[in-house]
């Protein structure tokens, strides 16, 4: 498969309950946490970036004024309920028709390697696979490629299911592309997360 179309669809509607404070636009290095998350995004290649907002809509969306590249914003106007399902729904909306698939990137996971991304799309091109899932050390992690043969099926799902039932539903044709880093477990739900993590990254940097 040649000149293959992902879109990044970029879940960042939450309302950061556990965390206290909008973690979007948390301080992450010289950035914030869905700044460094996007930069990523275009560093692996990805041209079509599409974010999905919600809670902290103003604050968030100043930050994405200062990307200096091109990122296409959706709002969820159900953020309230906090079902991931919901944001993907709403990212999947209206998908330009020549994207082949989408990326499925948490924008609370600002460990997430531009390696991993590019290893991830060339594994798609290579096979085709209607889903793909990094996994480290047997846990599945983040993000996740799912090929355009999903998207009605996606935008059906009746409220209450997770994405995670809808894995567990298609585990059978998941093609899972081993890794040798934790950071596809790695997001930032509480205060505690936040701080190993950019104790990490300081260690790392």
């Amino acid at each position: 498969m040649d000149n293959v179309e992902i879109t990044a669809v970029v879940l960042a509607a939450g309302k950061s309950t556990r965390m206290g404070v909008p973690k979007m636009t948390l301080p992450w290095g010289s950035s914030t946490v869905l700044e460094t998350v996007l930069r990523s995004l275009q560093q692996a290649g990805l041209r079509r970036i599409r974010v999905v907002i919600g809670a902290n809509r103003d604050e968030v969306e100043k930050k994405l004024d200062g990307i200096p590249f091109t990122v296409e914003r959706v709002f969820n106007p159900d953020y309230e309920n906090g079902e991931m399902m919901d944001s993907l729904r709403v990212g999947i909306r209206n998908m330009d028709p020549n994207t082949q698939a989408v990326l499925v990137v948490l924008g609370d996971q600002p460990q997430i390697e531009p390696r991993i991304v590019v290893e991830m799309i060339e594994l798609y091109r290579q096979t085709g696979a209607h889903l793909i899932v990094p996994s480290y050390q047997m846990r599945r992690g983040h993000p996740w490629l799912i090929a355009r043969s999903k998207f009605t099926e996606l935008a059906g799902i009746p409220a209450g299911e997770t994405m995670r039932d809808f894995l567990n539903r298609h585990s059978s044709e998941i093609t899972y592309m081993r890794v040798s880093t934790g950071s596809v477990l790695q997001d930032l739900d509480t205060p505690e997360d936040y701080r190993a993590a950019r104790k990490d990254n300081r260690n790392e940097g």
